[in-house]
């Protein structure tokens, strides 16, 4: 039995949908104030929180972004800044 155009249209319909939702999942606001409950690892020697880690996971994308910013560069660009990335299993970008 062949499947008929109407049918075929749903599916295609909805692999579109499926694949649109992927990608607006997977955007990210670049907001460098998601990171503020990083500040006091950033600043100091504490460790980074679980939300601090959570945070720059899902800001991970903009990093380079933040790099290039002269403002938020010597903040993101400092030892400190490294060693709460590694402590929270999120590679330092290279850009």
């Amino acid at each position: 039995m062949k499947p008929s155009t109407f049918a075929v249209a749903i599916m295609v319909f909805m692999l579109f949908l499926t694949r649109h939702a992927q990608v607006s999942t997977a955007a990210v606001t670049c907001s460098p104030v998601e990171l503020s409950s990083c500040v006091s690892a950033i600043t100091s020697s504490t460790p980074p929180t679980r939300l601090c880690c959570a945070k720059i996971k899902e800001q991970r994308p903009c990093l380079c972004q933040y790099l290039k910013n002269p403002t938020l560069k010597k903040f993101v660009n400092t030892p400190n800044a490294r060693r709460v990335a590694r402590t929270c299993g999120t590679p330092y970008p290279r850009c």
